[in-house]
């Protein structure tokens, strides 16, 4: 698995090495000129077909739809300058917690 998260890693250092360089040559710059609201929702479409996927489509399809929907999770997390180790390391403190205790958790911190 430290293979797997690896490679969003490297995506992500490709994604932050293309901000501020030609849009009309790369689509990772183009989201970025286009500002965060442009790259949400993108990060949204790309969620759906995901789901419409999930739902009717095969297995092959479906991690297409997942690869699209997880460049541009990558791409939102670059443009408000978060890490993926953040991300990592909060996976990880959730590991072994139950889903219902975490969820519990975070509503009594609202």
């Amino acid at each position: 698995m430290a293979q797997d998260v690896e490679i969003l890693n490297e995506l992500y250092k490709v994604i932050l090495s293309r901000r501020g360089t030609d849009p009309d040559k790369s689509y990772t710059a183009k989201l970025f000129s286009r500002g965060r609201g442009k790259i949400a929702q993108k990060f949204g479409e790309e969620s759906v077909e995901t789901i419409v996927a999930a739902l009717s489509e095969g297995r092959d399809e479906l991690a297409a739809e997942s690869a699209d929907m997880l460049y541009h999770l990558l791409v939102l997390w670059a443009d408000c300058g978060l890490e993926p180790g953040k991300v990592w390391a909060e996976l990880e403190r959730r590991l072994g917690t139950s889903g219902i205790d975490e969820k519990k958790s975070r509503a009594k911190k609202s």
